[in-house]
């Protein structure tokens, strides 16, 4: 009788494991229980796919047989294709290929667009290098976009949902670069450029041209300017603003010379103009304490050695506001930025402060000659929470409200050209599209691109909290064990006592 209630509650639970696979396997279901929301699709994402009105096929290009962490990210992608295709009642459809198996479906890859990376596998006690492949390629219709690399977390939906909406995009709104007074080329900023390209049309506009009309763009964006803005030029920005349209602009108050380690003021008369408006960009270095790093010659006897040595002119900011064009920005490093003022001059505007320096932070004014070896003292960072990007809305100009965000740095997002480009750090691309985004697009994704993930590295932790971690890890199960045995027990025994009572039936 005892064997077979076992075998019967064997048999029981298999039916019912198989149950659940079945229903697993046709319904599709993700609790997110993660602080940062990481793998809940966003309104953004949600909009475009219930707007969708084509098929997207997804053609993942993963290898298989990885390590842990590769294997995870494969099944990650894998889910997350599962919901978009759930989401878009099934216009999202998706298949994955595994290069690896031969020659002729890796080469199929690589044609796409997906080429392989080195990864490091641990083999029978040793290390050895295996290509991988963990792209993907996107069609709709005629057009086709290519993810090349997945990156695990938010930005797996990032790269999704803007490589979808890129394609089934059918208007996209124009934001025109100002040209014409100096201004750095649009070539230096060929990321920035790559990432606006996907939701606009960016074109070059010179405000001095009879044939240009501004009434065609969302945006306009000023990087950098050297020369001077005539009054006619800076009074087609007005009339700009008094249409309810927004500008960004980057912009250098001070410039600094590493060659011959001089700063000196830069003036283009677009200081004035905003000073018209209230917004004061002071003449001024900021310098911090939290700050960049240059490199530097030394020199010790014979010898000759580079070294790193802290530089406050080049102040990294990890003060953001709650916007949307700061949202989810953990350190943006600026070089030779200015303090911004406010000085209300037009009712009803709201100023709103979008970065600030630190607590130890302060100034120096222009002109000065930089000394890379000062030792610098606590009086003079007596500053704190300067401004350095700052937003105004309202009605700036005219009786329609508008949007005006500036940064008193003309280079963060200025990565060179050809020989001389270098990568941006990611959240100096991102402080610059975002802005734009916020002040151009409708559609979200601004929430997107720096969705947060948060990490919380053991190493960080105090050394309290590690160790008791330490300990909970390893002991926990221990304890369970043994609390489950002694339950057991206690449960036994009481047993046994009430059969040896005389009254038990």
């Amino acid at each position: 009788m005892k064997k077979k209630t076992i075998l019967n509650n064997v048999l029981l639970i298999a039916g019912v494991l198989i149950l659940v696979n079945l229903l697993a396997d046709r319904f599709f279901l993700r609790l997110d229980f993660t602080a940062d929301k990481r793998f809940t699709l966003s309104e953004a994402t949600r909009n475009i796919l219930g707007s969708l009105k084509q098929n997207i096929t997804v053609t993942a290009y993963f290898s298989e047989e990885l390590p842990p962490e590769f294997a995870q990210l494969r099944r990650d992608f894998k889910e997350e294709l599962i919901e978009y295709s759930n989401r878009s009642n099934g216009k999202v459809m998706f298949d994955f290929i595994n290069p690896n198996k031969d020659e002729q479906t890796e080469q199929q890859a690589v044609q796409a667009g997906v080429n392989p990376i080195l990864i490091n596998v641990r083999e029978k006690d040793q290390v050895k290098q295996q290509k991988a492949y963990l792209g993907a390629v996107l069609k709709c219709g005629d057009k086709k976009e290519v993810i090349p690399f997945i990156q695990p977390g938010a930005a797996m939906e990032y790269s999704l949902s803007t490589s979808i909406k890129k394609m089934t995009v059918d208007y996209k709104p124009k934001i025109g670069f100002i040209e014409g007074h100096g201004e750095t080329s649009v070539n230096s900023m060929m990321q920035v450029m790559q990432s606006l390209s996907i939701l606009y049309d960016v074109e070059p506009v010179n405000l001095n041209s009879a044939t240009s009309d501004l009434s065609n763009y969302k945006t306009l964006i000023i990087v950098n300017p050297r020369d001077t803005f005539p009054p006619s030029d800076l009074q087609k920005l007005d009339n700009f603003l008094a249409t309810g349209k927004n500008i960004f602009i980057a912009m250098n108050r001070v410039e600094g010379n590493f060659q011959n380690l001089s700063g000196t003021v830069v003036k283009t008369g677009l200081e004035s103009w905003l000073d018209s408006k209230g917004i004061r960009v002071n003449p001024n270095f900021v310098i911090d304490q939290n700050c960049g790093s240059v490199t530097v010659n030394q020199q010790q006897g014979y010898m000759s050695f580079q070294s790193n040595l802290k530089f406050p002119f080049l102040p990294l900011i990890t003060k953001f506001a709650e916007n949307p064009s700061t949202k989810g920005l953990t350190s943006v490093i600026l070089q030779f930025a200015s303090s911004i003022d406010y000085q209300p001059r037009i009712g009803g505007l709201t100023f709103t402060p979008l970065a600030m320096t630190s607590e130890k932070s302060g100034v120096e004014n222009a002109p000065l000659t930089f000394n890379v070896n000062r030792n610098w003292q606590i009086s003079d960072f007596r500053s704190p929470n300067l401004n350095v990007a700052v937003l105004l809305n309202g009605k700036i100009c005219g009786s329609l409200n508008s949007k005006l965000i500036l940064i008193s740095d003309g280079d963060f997002a200025v990565n060179g050209e050809s020989q001389q480009a270098r990568q941006l750090p990611q959240d100096n691309l991102n402080l610059f599209v975002n802005s734009v985004d916020w002040l151009s697009d409708d559609t979200g994704l601004i929430d997107l691109r720096t969705k947060e993930v948060k990490s919380r590295p053991i190493d960080q932790m105090e050394d309290g909290k590690k160790a008791f971690l330490k300990y909970l890890n390893f002991l926990l199960p221990i304890l369970l064990i043994l609390g489950y045995g002694f339950f057991r027990w206690q449960r036994r025994r009481n047993q046994r006592m009430n059969r040896m009572n005389e009254n038990y039936i």
